[in-house]
């Protein structure tokens, strides 16, 4: 299933953490340097390694467009360069100066985390790189972070076993004892799951620590709930400290590496591990997913970094298990259909939809018309968002079936991106689609609704290429 195909040895000392944007992958070591590698080839980039730091460099992280690569490090601060040509392009001190052990970007580029040894968590504006807020969690190191996919809260961990939600604003939400000996990592799965039962969507997160566990949490942040963490399963494997656990892209695997000196790979639909590995001969301690490319990065003590390719045939990286039925709506029965009005929001259909006997055929062929008159669906705001489900289901069917990558596909049109520009929000667009959004005099984010900042559009060239890679990959398979 993965294969190791490249092993990197540069660093002179332990590896504390890698991470991998859609061209580049970033490690950083108690050497105290950052080395940037081209994902063609494995070389590394002309301006590597990045010095600067004075101590070791426990962490860093991409930006969501790849421009921009943040370390961080024991000598207090967190480092941002620029990933083109890397240039600093500033030293943020983390307030009281403590140590920095994590650093994560939010989804939409807004802000950069950075958490510290005393506790310190500082929220920075990505643009401005200046504090926007900062806060404390009540005991312990902070060692881990992750954002939820819609940037709207992020978690963090902490040497004394706490999770700590925080919205955007350094409220915290909610604090949970998650690892008696201490958290040591924490990642978000960028798929939501529906619960079945209420139609709610859920965060997936996984937490492992000191206590050699791997934990699931079903996470849901609502308005009128506050929030909810449901503790789901725990996941056993490695018979001392987990140091590290990552989602691959499309959530339906996950990683985890161990002072055991193993890297074990889990399939999420079934909590069953799908392979152990092995080649490390000291602790693992940082695993990574690229996002475009079935890759995993994994470092060690051992001062190496192991890149492992996964079989493209396996439904790991370019589809999602989740496309299988997708493709294949028509064939889908009327309890199929019945999960899926659930997962949707629209648990009070269920019973209608039984009674006229709608299976995945019928809900396919479905029309205004048809929900109106046969149906008796008298609302029209349930109509419209049935519709709009159903429309998006065909897309899926439609995309499923070349199973493009969401990061592909344009917010706007929802088809595969051939000009890719970055906008003010952060996120990308076809170029096209965007310039005739901003000129019907929309001053707004497609994604967030927020005003934009600015109508600049940079051509967003890392992810062009990302997509003409996968192309070229799909034209040889087919």
């Amino acid at each position: 299933m993965a294969t190791l195909i490249h092993t990197l040895a540069d660093h002179s000392d332990d590896i504390n953490y890698c991470a991998f944007s859609s061209s580049c992958l970033a490690t950083c070591s108690l050497d105290k340097t950052v080395r940037v590698y081209s994902l063609n080839n494995f070389t590394e980039l002309p301006y590597s390694p990045l010095k600067g730091h004075t101590y070791a460099v426990h962490c860093c992280c991409f930006s969501p467009s790849g421009h921009v690569l943040a370390s961080c490090s024991t000598d207090g601060t967190t480092a941002v360069w620029d990933a083109g040509d890397g240039r600093r392009l500033a030293v943020l001190e983390q307030p009281g100066g403590s140590p920095v052990r994590v650093c994560r970007f939010s989804p939409g580029a807004a802000y950069l985390v950075s958490g510290a040894a005393d506790g310190t968590v500082a929220l920075w504006n990505a643009r401005s790189l200046k504090l926007h807020r900062s806060g404390n969690v009540k005991d312990g190191s902070l060692v881990a972070c992750a954002f939820s996919p819609n940037g709207n809260f992020f978690v963090t961990g902490s040497s004394c076993g706490d999770l700590t939600i925080w919205d955007d604003k350094m409220r915290c939400l909610h604090n949970e004892k998650a690892h008696d000996l201490g958290v040591t990592c924490c990642d978000i799965s960028s798929q939501p799951i529906s619960d079945g039962e209420h139609g709610f969507r859920y965060f997936q997160m996984a937490s492992c620590g000191q206590d050699n566990q791997i934990k699931l949490w079903l996470l849901l942040v609502a308005d009128f709930s506050g929030v909810e963490l449901k503790h789901k399963c725990t996941l056993g494997g490695h018979s001392a400290p987990v140091l590290a656990c990552a989602f691959s892209y499309d959530g339906q695997l996950l990683v985890s590496g161990s002072v055991d000196k193993s890297v074990i790979i889990y399939e999420m639909s079934t909590g069953n591990t799908l392979q152990t590995l092995t080649q490390h001969t000291r602790y693992v301690t940082t695993c990574a997913f690229a996002p475009y490319s079935p890759l995993l990065a994994t470092g060690s003590m051992d001062k190496t970094v192991n890149i492992w390719q996964f079989d493209l045939k396996q439904p790991c990286a370019g589809t999602t298990a989740e496309d299988e039925p997708q493709a294949a709506v028509e064939a889908w029965s009327e309890d199929d259909v019945s999960a899926w009005l659930r997962a949707q929001d629209l648990p009070d259909l269920v019973g209608l939809f039984k009674t006229n006997n709608i299976d995945g055929k019928e809900l396919l062929n479905l029309t205004k018309e048809s929900l109106t008159n046969e149906l008796k669906i008298e609302s029209l705001g349930l109509r419209s968002k049935v519709l709009q489900k159903i429309e998006d289901l065909r897309m899926k069917m439609a995309s499923a079936s070349a199973a493009v990558p969401e990061e592909f596909l344009c917010p706007i049109t929802r088809e595969l991106m051939k000009d890719p520009v970055i906008a003010a929000d952060g996120y990308s667009y076809e170029k096209e689609a965007m310039e005739s959004w901003i000129s019907t005099n929309r001053r707004s984010s497609p994604m967030t609704n927020l005003p934009l900042p600015s109508l600049l559009l940079t051509p967003n060239r890392t992810l062009k290429m990302a997509i003409g890679r996968w192309l070229e990959t799909r034209q040889k398979h087919h």
